[in-house]
């Protein structure tokens, strides 16, 4: 048998040129398309319940924490939105 790829003659029986290694024949499986996964419905939820957690500690936290250390719950709810649209743009 020759080979399909470089023309070097190789055994009747054999799989692969040992040459060049181009296969003899087709293979039986293609091998998967690897897909792109779309879904942002779950960092999306996150997200959400990342800031209502933050408005519920900010609430809850009111009488024992000073205010001089708190931090505002919209400035955490703000650096999740930031942190959100750059993964989603390094993404792409």
């Amino acid at each position: 048998m020759i080979c399909r790829n470089c023309g070097t003659e190789i055994a009747e029986k054999a799989i692969v040129c040992y040459r060049c290694g181009t296969s003899t024949t087709e293979p039986l499986r293609k091998p998967a398309e690897i897909r792109r996964r779309r879904g942002l419905l779950l960092p999306f939820v996150a997200l959400v319940l990342l800031a209502l957690a933050a408005l519920f500690l900010g609430q809850a936290g009111q009488t024992v924490v000073p205010v001089a250390y708190r931090i505002p719950s919209e400035i955490l709810i703000a650096v999740a939105l930031v942190v959100a649209v750059l993964r989603i743009i390094r993404r792409r």
